[in-house]
């Protein structure tokens, strides 16, 4: 019977050993009952933080690393740098790509430069300001992988910002010297740095592709196969604008010079 008895509380002791030994430890110690109690709360505490949002910032450097980085949100910040940089210049442009109508909004409201865009996507979940854009024909939703719409020089600068980096060389052989064409003054490119940014899952369906980061170097190249030339002298301006203003951008920014 000893035995048995014995056999059994092992039996019991095995199917919770955690209460067994707080159980013996709580006759020897009771702070150890009260430390895991306090330690489940404070985990408990950052839980419910992290899920309402409280620790967020966290949050949003996860989700920028994970592939939320968009050089499309870095354009409202440079676009004071850029028109220090190009002066007076910038009397009409053109923004090509993701959220373009967001862009275009910032243009207009600053009541300096005109502005039109063009939306490569779907635009499905727009907001009514991106739809009454598109309705006056200000933001148009288009293929950038087949000719503009647009006449010849029909603006004096072409921003484009993630458009580029979701097209194959096949395409970029098109499409770039297409921005080209219907620019005037200067074509300004915004992408992503190799490993900075990727198309989430439920993104694919919308690109078509993964995002494709390429080296400044790649780029340098394309530029010269493409007979396209660097701005130098908009290069200096902008960096010296930059420095001036504390600017520091995140992605890539190329300054062509338009065809002529």
């Amino acid at each position: 019977m000893t035995r048995r008895q014995a056999s059994s509380t092992r039996r019991g002791g095995g199917s919770f050993p955690l209460s067994g030994v707080l159980h013996s430890k709580s006759k020897s110690s009771p702070l150890l009952s009260i430390s895991l109690v306090l330690l489940g709360a404070f985990l408990l505490i950052i839980y419910a933080c992290g899920g309402s949002g409280l620790l967020g910032g966290r949050k949003d450097v996860v989700s920028r690393v994970e592939g939320d980085f968009s050089c499309t949100f870095e354009v409202p910040s440079a676009i004071p740098v850029l028109k220090n940089a190009y002066g007076g210049n910038m009397k009409n442009v053109l923004h090509v790509g993701p959220e373009s109508c967001s862009v275009v909004s910032i243009l207009l409201r600053e009541g300096e430069t005109d502005a039109w865009g063009v939306e490569p996507y779907d635009i499905e979940d727009a907001d009514r300001n991106c739809k009454a854009l598109v309705q006056k024909g200000i933001v148009r939703v288009a293929d950038i992988k087949f000719p503009l719409p647009y006449r010849a020089k029909s603006f004096s600068h072409v921003i484009v910002s993630d458009a580029l980096d979701y097209l194959s060389p096949k395409y970029l052989n098109k499409t770039l010297p297409e921005l080209a064409r219907v620019s005037a003054e200067g074509i300004i490119i915004f992408t992503g740095y190799p490993g900075q940014q990727r198309a989430k899952i439920a993104q694919l369906s919308k690109f078509g592709r993964p995002a494709k980061m390429r080296s400044s170097s790649w780029w340098k190249q394309f530029f010269t196969d493409t007979s396209l030339e660097e701005n130098e002298a908009a290069v200096k301006k902008f960096e010296q604008a930059a420095s001036k203003m504390s600017y520091k951008p995140t992605c890539q920014i190329f300054h062509l010079s338009s065809y002529h």
